[in-house]
Parts: structure tokens; C-alpha cells; sequence
């Protein structure tokens, strides 16, 4: 009986290796063995959502949100110490005889580096291999933060950026009626190359490190995946109102956008479409289309299309990415900005983007405020509320 516990305790601690390996050494998507870790940021996830209903404003959801990364870290560095602890206690039986006194040396041996004994008859080579295995994994878990934080802070930067060209939270049609408004329409093509190269770094670093997708923006009300949805929008609006005089950059930034998020929902098992139908239905609705584009014909900004004649065109670029980027917004509680789909943790409508005050030499001057909510829920039946007063 001892052999046998002996061979399933090898087992568990040769799989909690290779999980370690392939988590913290290898840049690949996780696969097989190394989803345990991915479990055990999916429970921390879910238990701080949970606990995030008991806030009654977003900002203050979003506060409760925040540790989330942090402390999956910490639960994956604790996940893999029970796995050691409990596989070397499973081969000590084979000399302790007891499981009680094979735990307890399996914990002096892999939390004093073997220096301490205390559990029954010493096995040294046993000792000796968990003291070394938990120093080696420390030591990976060390290196690993730096890439971490490296990769969050690449990610904000960008996203930063961008709240002075779509607001707070960002929104398609906003950035290409801030950058009409204030005359500077040809620093489009530059935005969409910065967010094609952008959105490369981040399929690359999130599907590697999937913890990544659990830190939230320093501000509540920026969100990596609002930010790119609304460039995709941006772009697609673009190329539909004007195709011939459209930035080329516009197109190279929407494959690689969608692609990011497809790549993404993909690596989390959510059904992703590899060649959506462009006829098919969107769930964003003409209407709200029409209503976008008629603010942009009041700012000014020139159209070779009318709505009508766009819509076919905007609708078949957002079928590539809507509905991987709406899974994602709600499955991280992004932001509830225009035309980024529904919240199942978010009972308000949705929050227009906050539009700073213009000022001059001599104008009276006055605060800016967060706007009121604009637009109700999807299905229509709630009333408008005021996105920094109502219950979440």
C-alpha cells in the first residue's frame, strides 16, 4: 500500500513541476497539466466578483475588484505548495508509516530547506528534493513578477493615452469626433499603427501569463478591453463612412484587434466564430449606428457614405469582434460605456464618455462632472439613472 502512495505522490509532485515549467518558464498558452493554475484564477476571480455585488457604485466595485491578481498569485504560489507538501508526505509513507508524521516532515523539509526535521524517520533524499523544489519555484515566482508588471504597464500606457482622445469610459465614435473638433484628423493613421502593434504585445503576453487579464486599470473607469473596442469601432466607422480616403493603418489595427480578442475568448473556452458571416446580425442596432453618425455630421467630420449606405459595410468589420469583445467586457466587469454590450454584475444604464470642459483665456470657469446616463439598458425596462448614484 505504502509503494503505491509512494508512486502517487511521485506523480503529483513530478505534475506540480511540470505545471510550475510551463507556467512560469514556458511562453506558451497554457495547455493540459498547467490548467490547474488557470482553475485556481477562475476561483479567485469568481469569489471577488461575488463579493463585488455588495458595492453600490461602480467605483467602489471596482475597488473591490482590484486586489483580484494580486491575491490569485498568491492562491497559485499556495496551490502549488499543498501539491508538493501532500505528494512528498505520500512518498514519506513509505519509511514514516504515518501520514501525520509524513506531513509534518514534508512541511519542515520544503519550508526550512530540509534544515529542520521533525516527523518520524528521516528519508534525506526525499528531504533534500522538496527543500530544493520549493527554492527553485520561489526563485521562478521572483523572476516572474517583473515580466508581470512590465506587461501590465505596457498594456496601460497605451490605454492612458487614450482617455484624452475617447473619453472616460472610451467609446468609438467619441475619438473620431474629438479628433475632428479639434482639427488634428491626421493623427489617426498614427493611433491605429500604435494600437495594431499594441494589440499584438497584448495577445501575445495575456494568452502567456492569463493572470494578466485578472489586473484592472489603475482608473475605474479605463479598461484595456473598452479601449480597444472602441478603436475597432473607430476604424470600422471609418472605413465605412469613407472607404477610398481611410487610413491604410485602419485595417492592418482591426485584423489584429479582433484577433486579439478572439484569441483571447478562445484561450478562456468561450465559442469563437474563425469566419463570421458579414451578413449576419450584430447586436449593436442601426439606430444607434445612425444616432453616432449624425453627431459626427453636427461636429463637421466629412462623409462619403450616408448612414444607410455604411451600415452593411461597419456591420460586416464589427461581426469579426463584437461578440468576443462583449464576452470579455462582461466577464471582467469592464466599464458599461456605449456600444460595449451588457453587464450580468451592472444594473445601470449605460455611461457616456466624460468630455472635459473647453476652456480659454477669460472664459468663466466651471467642473467638470461625469455626465448622467444617457442611454437605458438594452432591454429598455429601466429607467434612466445617474452612473455615480445608482446601485450596482
Amino acid at each position: 500500500m505504502n509503494v503505491v502512495a509512494y508512486v502517487v505522490g511521485l506523480l503529483l509532485c513530478l505534475v506540480t513541476v511540470i505545471s510550475v515549467v510551463f507556467i512560469l518558464v514556458l511562453p506558451r498558452q497554457p495547455q493540459g497539466l498547467e490548467k490547474m493554475t488557470v482553475i485556481v484564477n477562475r476561483s479567485v476571480h469568481f469569489a471577488f466578483v461575488n463579493l463585488s455585488r455588495a458595492a453600490k457604485t461602480y467605483e467602489g466595485k471596482d475597488s473591490i475588484l482590484a486586489p483580484t491578481a494580486p491575491v490569485a498569485l498568491l492562491a497559485q504560489l499556495l496551490f502549488w505548495a499543498a501539491s508538493l507538501v501532500l505528494g512528498f508526505a505520500l512518498m514519506l509513507l513509505l519509511t514514516t508509516h504515518n501520514f501525520a508524521q509524513a506531513l509534518t516532515q514534508a512541511l519542515t523539509s520544503l519550508f526550512t530547506v530540509g534544515a529542520i526535521h521533525s516527523g518520524g524517520i528521516a528519508n534525506p533524499g526525499i528531504d533534500i528534493a522538496a527543500g530544493a523544489t520549493w527554492v527553485v519555484i520561489v526563485a521562478l515566482q521572483i523572476a516572474y513578477l517583473p515580466s508581470l508588471y512590465n506587461s501590465f504597464s505596457r498594456r496601460e500606457a497605451l490605454v492612458t493615452m487614450l482617455e484624452s482622445r475617447a473619453g472616460s469610459p472610451a467609446w468609438g465614435p467619441e475619438i473620431i469626433a474629438r479628433h475632428q473638433l479639434v482639427g488634428i484628423a491626421d493623427a489617426l493613421p498614427q493611433l491605429y499603427a500604435d494600437w495594431e502593434q499594441w494589440a499584438a504585445e497584448v495577445t501575445e503576453s495575456h494568452i502567456t501569463y492569463p493572470v494578466l487579464l485578472l489586473f484592472r486599470s489603475p482608473e475605474p473607469w479605463l479598461n484595456w478591453i473598452v479601449g480597444l473596442l472602441a478603436v475597432l469601432d473607430a476604424g470600422a466607422m471609418q472605413l465605412a463612412l469613407n472607404p477610398t480616403s481611410a487610413p491604410s493603418q485602419t485595417r492592418l489595427c482591426l485584423r489584429m484587434g479582433f484577433t486579439l480578442f478572439n484569441r483571447i475568448a478562445g484561450s478562456l473556452g468561450y465559442p469563437v466564430e474563425s469566419d463570421p458571416d458579414p451578413d449576419g446580425d450584430i447586436q449593436l442596432t442601426f439606430d444607434e449606428f445612425k444616432s453616432a453618425v449624425e453627431r459626427l455630421t453636427a461636429y463637421g467630420y466629412p462623409m462619403e457614405r450616408s448612414a444607410e449606405e455604411a451600415w452593411p459595410d461597419f456591420k460586416g468589420w464589427r461581426t469579426n469582434y463584437e461578440t468576443s469583445a462583449y464576452l470579455l467586457a462582461d466577464t471582467f466587469t469592464a466599464p458599461l460605456a456605449p456600444w460595449s454590450g451588457t453587464r450580468r454584475h451592472l444594473r445601470v444604464g449605460v455611461v457616456e464618455p466624460l468630455r472635459p470642459p473647453h476652456r480659454s483665456p477669460g472664459a468663466v470657469k466651471f467642473a467638470a462632472a461625469r455626465p448622467e446616463v444617457v442611454n437605458p439598458p438594452r432591454d429598455h425596462t429601466s429607467r434612466i439613472r445617474k452612473s455615480n448614484a445608482d446601485p450596482q
